[in-house]
């Protein structure tokens, strides 16, 4: 989940980025990047953009479809004003105290990772969305490797950034976790 402060307790969040048109009546497909669909995606709700020229879009419909969640808004009624949307961002503003086990890339960025054993991987460089789950990009001890590590709960059961780390738990392969040479942290 991609956020930002909004200077005021509310954190604004993408809760999904347009993708391609869907037909020739202005309906899309989305990538949803929230974990609760249900009740932040809601039928008549308005959602700001992170482009101005859409501006703020009405939601009309919202279903399953062969190719992942289709969506119509009420500005947005043909193929062509759709295909202008690709790209574009729904953004809701949030209040971080309601968001369990939730947490940003600019919060897990330069968190060390560890092995539950406590053997050191590395530290997280990035955190990457992809369209099946976010990615850790991890840069690894050994100079010059990056470890890309799916952000799931069995891989990454510890998430803790007010404790300063992130446990990983991988399959074999996955990363190469060397002693640090120093026997420090």
């Amino acid at each position: 989940m991609w956020s930002k402060q909004t200077g005021t307790d509310a954190v604004e969040v993408v809760l999904a980025r347009v993708g391609r048109a869907h037909g020739v009546r202005g309906q899309v497909y989305l990538d949803i990047r929230t974990d609760r669909p249900d009740s932040r995606f809601v039928l008549g709700q308005n959602y700001t953009t992170d482009a101005a020229s859409p501006g703020t879009l009405t939601l009309t419909e919202l279903r399953p479809g062969p190719k992942g969640t289709i969506a119509a808004f009420d500005q947005v009624n043909d193929r062509e004003a759709a295909q202008a949307l690709r790209g574009v961002a729904l953004i809701a503003q949030v209040d971080p105290r309601d968001e369990d086990n939730a947490w940003y890339p600019k919060d897990l960025r330069g968190l060390p990772v560890e092995l539950p054993d406590g053997t050191k991987v590395g530290q997280v460089r990035n955190v990457l969305t992809r369209p099946a789950q976010d990615l850790l990009e991890i840069d690894q001890l050994e100079a010059g490797e990056i470890a890309l590590v799916p952000l799931v709960q069995e891989v990454v059961p510890v998430v803790d950034p007010a404790a300063g780390r992130i446990i990983i738990d991988p399959p074999p392969g996955l990363v190469v976790a060397r002693p640090d040479p120093d026997g420090i942290a």
